[in-house]
């Protein structure tokens, strides 16, 4: 079994995570880069006596260094010398891909080119012809049409004869530039040849070429490898980058990159035929309509409202049966245990308190099927677009949206994802701002509150907490920006991909990975912290079952003049205000670690003498529909939770920002749940 390491490279939108998941199906493990916070996606995939392990690299338009995304891949290629690069190309935005194809090549990797979508390229009245693109760059090259599944087999394939050593990597086919260019190249290589010895880490072309472009990166790993021998190096690239800009009037970079389209544009015309008669653009068509100025935004806050009661009410049956199924576990231990501490922590601290959180994973993997849903077929790109304007309009930057719209998953990799904005203010207004986007970790909270105190109206009730996070997220993005963070917004420009079909496949694929995590923080966090306040509910013993007093009545003693029971009274005052007694009081703080763990200790704080479950338990508390309200907003706002502030720290760098985004999240909170609470009693509710 031969074992092989292939890199995954394509424009975003090209198909690439797709053909990932159809070459690597469930075998994925998903992470990050050593070092920076790009997601990282390794795979496994198996063709006769071959044995890939398949990396999906960040997907970029080039392998310039303007980005980390584009640092990353490049660094890949380049250190890590994978036995292939496999380069999604969009055949139906063929001159594009081929730009980053062309800069793979001078990589003098061994290259496979799949050209993908197919199918959309035949809707424009397109076809490429692979042959002569195969013949014209040096590389082999497959056809897929990845949403569909057709072509894998013959990617395999291919993907096995080139590790026998059948690839070529594109050889003398790679950009030939003008006679000036070439020149100055050459003459850069000869010096880096001569200094080097000849012996150096990566192709001497490809970095000649860069450093006439005046990579930075380069530049400086250039230094670095040569030592004293750098500086004629230097002299030599200043000398032909100040005589291209002479001859020229432009920068080198520029005049480079215009060649490398210029070699494009010749290769595309020999191998795309357009065909003559009018095709119908059914993308452009469904967008007069999602991304109209008028009907634009209410259809999407449409969709987003049915994505809630899809997740409310759908999920409310499996949710049920679930729930059953754990309270006949409890109970069914209760009666075969003998009475005693060890039997207490299984049933009302590790049953109760992972058993009220993992009955809301339906509802998180409805929600998440939602979001690839959306994403799949586009529609995600459109409501960035949507969204964009809006943000103008108030001051902020439309390119911070995408990571907003990651907040709605986890906050953690959302505030990772700041990272790619370019100034330093608008990445510090992103991610104070982005802990006000509700985490799907909050999402079993508003079930189980929206559930029991609204259950006629739960969907709506739960919509109109997210839709309170995005309008409060404005308004502090316009706040911030008027005062601690002025400056002007940047444009902001996106890619609109077409829409396209999903394939259930994906869809199970990203459910799946959400059900994974979900569960692992299940084993960790949640059964950890369960037990921990369980403890702390358990001890020390005052109270033991009295004559005439049952066993609920004991238990409620119990907790109250417990550890937990005994903090809780000490920042009851706190909550008060709010409508919250000292039980909601201790679930929020314990939700500093995860917010799930919110639901845990209420499930262990009322265990004791439940009937009817925890929504039961809730309404004979005392709680009310106000106070519930009180409760999700206060939830929605509060300081996130331990490894969204451990990010936030990471990414700012500033203990200032990272206890400012701590004390104004929280007062903010306690500011909204006093006026939803107070301001309901005094209208009556």
């Amino acid at each position: 079994m031969k074992t092989l390491t292939v890199a995954l490279a394509g424009n975003p939108n090209s198909g690439k995570t797709t053909t990932f998941n159809n070459l690597t199906g469930t075998r994925q493990k998903v992470g990050n880069w050593p070092g920076v916070t790009v997601e990282k996606k390794l795979g496994r995939a198996r063709h006769g006596d071959h044995d890939f392990t398949v990396v999906d690299l960040p997907g970029t338009y080039s392998l310039t260094a303007f980005s980390m995304e584009e640092i990353v891949a490049r660094n890949f290629i380049l250190n890590e010398s994978p036995d292939l690069v496999v380069d999604i190309i969009d055949a139906s935005n063929l001159e594009r891909s081929l730009f980053l194809a062309t800069q793979i090549i001078e990589l003098d990797v061994p290259v496979l080119f799949v050209l993908n979508m197919m199918d959309v390229a035949r809707t424009r009245g397109q076809s490429v012809d692979g042959e002569k693109l195969s013949e014209l760059l040096g590389v082999p090259v497959v056809f897929t049409v990845g949403n569909k599944n057709e072509g894998t087999a013959a990617l395999l394939s291919a993907m096995a004869e080139a590790a026998g050593g059948k690839c070529g990597c594109g050889g003398e086919r790679r950009v030939r530039y003008t006679r000036d260019l070439e020149e100055a190249v050459a003459a850069v290589r000869e010096s880096l040849a001569l200094a080097s010895g000849g012996v150096f880490p990566h192709p001497l072309r490809w970095t000649a070429g860069k450093l006439i472009e005046n990579d930075a990166i380069v530049r400086r790993s250039v230094c670095e490898a040569l030592g004293d021998g750098a500086a004629a190096v230097m002299e030599a690239v200043d000398e032909r980058r100040a005589r291209l800009s002479e001859l020229y009037d432009d920068e080198p970079e520029i005049i480079m990159t215009e060649e490398r389209y210029g070699f494009i544009a010749g290769v595309v015309r020999e191998v795309l035929k357009s065909s003559t008669r009018k095709r119908v653009d059914v993308s452009r068509n469904i967008d007069l309509i999602l991304t109209n100025r008028f009907l634009g935004f209410p259809i999407f806050i449409f969709f987003i409202w049915a994505m809630f009661q899809l997740t409310f009410t759908v999920g409310g049956y499996p949710q049920a049966w679930i729930g059953a199924g754990m309270d006949a576990i409890i109970h069914l231990a209760r009666a075969v245990l003998p009475p005693g501490l060890a039997t207490d922590l299984l049933t009302d601290g590790i049953l109760a308190g992972v058993g009220s959180v993992i009955v809301f994973l339906p509802n998180i993997l409805i929600l998440f099927f939602a979001i690839a849903l959306f994403e799949d077929t586009g529609y995600m790109a459109r409501a960035a677009f949507l969204m964009d304007r809006v943000m103008h309009l108030l001051g902020l930057h439309g390119k911070s949206f995408i990571p907003l719209l990651m907040g709605f998953g986890c906050n953690v990799p959302a505030i990772m994802a700041a990272r790619t904005l370019e100034s330093e203010r608008d990445r510090i207004l992103t991610i104070l701002i982005n802990p006000l986007m509700s985490c799907s970790a909050r999402l079993p909270v508003y079930v189980l509150i929206a559930g029991t105190f609204f259950p006629h109206r739960a969907g709506n009730v739960i919509f109109g907490v997210y839709l309170l996070g995005i309008v409060l997220a404005i308004m502090m993005g316009r706040l911030f920006s008027a005062t601690i963070l002025k400056g002007e917004c940047a444009p902001f420009v996106m890619e609109l991909p077409p829409y396209r079909m999903p394939m259930a496949k994906s869809l199970a694929i990203h459910m799946w990975d959400r059900a994974k995590m979900f569960l692992k923080k299940m084993g960790r966090v949640i059964l950890i912290g369960s037990i921990l306040i369980w403890f702390l509910s358990a001890f020390p013993r005052v109270h033991e079952p009295a004559a005439g007093q049952s066993q609920a009545e004991t238990a409620a003693a119990q907790v109250s003049d417990s550890y937990l029971g005994r903090a809780g009274r000490a920042v009851s005052p706190f909550f008060a205000p709010l409508g919250l007694d000292w039980k909601a009081g201790v679930a929020l703080i314990t939700g500093f670690v995860a917010k799930e763990v919110v639901v845990s200790t209420l499930g262990v704080l009322h265990a004791a003498g439940d009937r009817g479950g925890l929504p039961e338990a809730l309404k004979k508390s005392g709680m009310t529909p106000l106070s519930a309200l009180s409760l999700m907003a206060f939830l929605l706002l509060y300081v996130p939770c331990l490894a969204t502030v451990a990010a936030i720290r990471h990414e700012t760098g500033s203990r200032k920002w990272t206890l400012f985004a701590v004390a104004y999240s929280t007062t903010l909170a306690w500011i909204v749940a006093f006026a939803i609470y107070q301001g309901g009693r005094l209208l009556g509710y």
